[in-house]
């Protein structure tokens, strides 16, 4: 089992500064490999508190620089904000400057505010994405890119440097909404989900999905998917709920608000019917009890309570592979700090042996 860390570049409710959590982040990434993480991800976002990381490349190119084997990913690209020659390019640079240890993770994005500011129409999301992914990954085997398409059309390009190899090995996307997770099959992607819903759920309806959609496009079983959790270890078991709920929940607030998903806009825009049914149901049970639940289903707790978790979801779904999100909703980095290398010493060995 690999594990690795998501980073999300969080200034909570604004009450920091920006270059304190960019030297957080920073901060934990220069400890990440020899915490014997196997990858380090950070997310793509744009122009607010909730998270601001414009250029998940740059940084790890900057990370790239500062460490020697631990495997560099993207999570995610938002392929609607970026254009598709742009992503080849970078891409390939980065695994050219790490000796091969990029990582390429794409999304479709879910932010209006984020779309508004790039002046991109947000109901165009799932076409650009369909026609923008599919150029990124084809160019990335054979060296050069085009495109005839509505958005993104491209006369043959080759790319400069070449491509040390293909990317369909380490290839993933993210998959939220049902359309996503089609999509993620018939990409051939690996399914990149956010930790939020009962794993009971998850394994029944998300996963099931993603499964049979990837035997049907590729004739082959579909490779373990990637969940990304909230994480706080702590060697009290009190402390870690307590700490837990207060973090976790003011996380969970920030994507209600960031994301509008209170708010009836996505019944307007093409794409995103499933996000219109998550803003009713949320709804109807309430905040707090949906806040409940999200903490639930992520990991926190002792050494031994977080392993007990994961061996329930590993016997629950099968293999799967872990992103965990270690610095959010307000944390301090020093806490950050003291739950990851905790983690680090007494779950990680026994997850990796997985």
């Amino acid at each position: 089992m690999e594990v690795g860390i998501l980073a999300i570049f969080q200034n909570y409710l604004g009450r920091g500064k920006d270059e304190d959590v960019v030297r957080g982040e920073m901060r934990i990434a220069e400890q990440a490999e020899d915490l014997g993480l196997d990858k380090y991800w950070p997310a793509e976002h744009h122009f607010t508190d909730y998270s601001a990381i414009p250029d998940n490349i740059q940084f790890l190119t900057w990370l790239a620089g500062k460490t020697s084997t631990i495997r560099l990913g993207t999570a995610a690209v938002i392929v609607p904000w970026n254009n598709p020659l742009r992503v080849v390019e970078k891409i390939t640079l980065l695994d050219h400057l790490s000796g091969g240890r990029a990582v390429l993770g794409l999304g479709r994005g879910l932010s209006r505010i984020e779309y508004e500011h790039f002046g991109i129409d947000m109901g165009e999301s799932r076409e650009r994405f369909d026609e923008g992914a599919r150029m990124i990954i084809d160019a990335l085997d054979s060296g050069e890119i085009s495109g005839d398409g509505k958005f993104y059309p491209q006369p043959l390009t080759p790319i400069r440097p070449r491509p040390l190899s293909g990317f369909r090995d380490r290839f993933y996307a993210v998959g939220m909404s049902p359309e996503s997770v089609e999509q993620c099959a018939q990409l051939g992607a690996r399914l990149m989900t956010f930790s939020q819903k009962p794993w009971e759920l998850y394994a029944q309806e998300t996963l099931k999905e993603y499964q049979a959609a990837f035997k049907k496009y590729h004739g082959i079983e579909a490779p373990p998917p990637l969940t990304g959790d909230l994480m706080f270890c702590h060697q009290d078991a009190a402390k870690a709920e307590e700490m837990a709920k207060e973090y976790m929940s003011n996380y969970f607030l920030t994507i209600i608000r960031h994301y509008e998903i209170m708010s009836d806009h996505f019944k307007d825009v093409k794409g995103y019917d499933y996000y219109a049914t998550s803003g009713e149901l949320f709804a109807k049970v309430g905040i707090e009890v949906a806040a409940q639940t999200y903490v639930q289903v992520q990991s926190f707790g002792t050494p031994e309570q977080i392993l007990e978790k994961l061996r329930w979801r590993r016997e629950l779904m099968g293999d799967f592979e872990l992103n965990m999100v270690s610095f959010y909703g307000g944390m301090d980095v020093d806490v950050a700090e003291q739950s990851l290398q905790l983690f680090s010493k007494e779950v990680l060995p026994e997850l990796q042996g997985w």
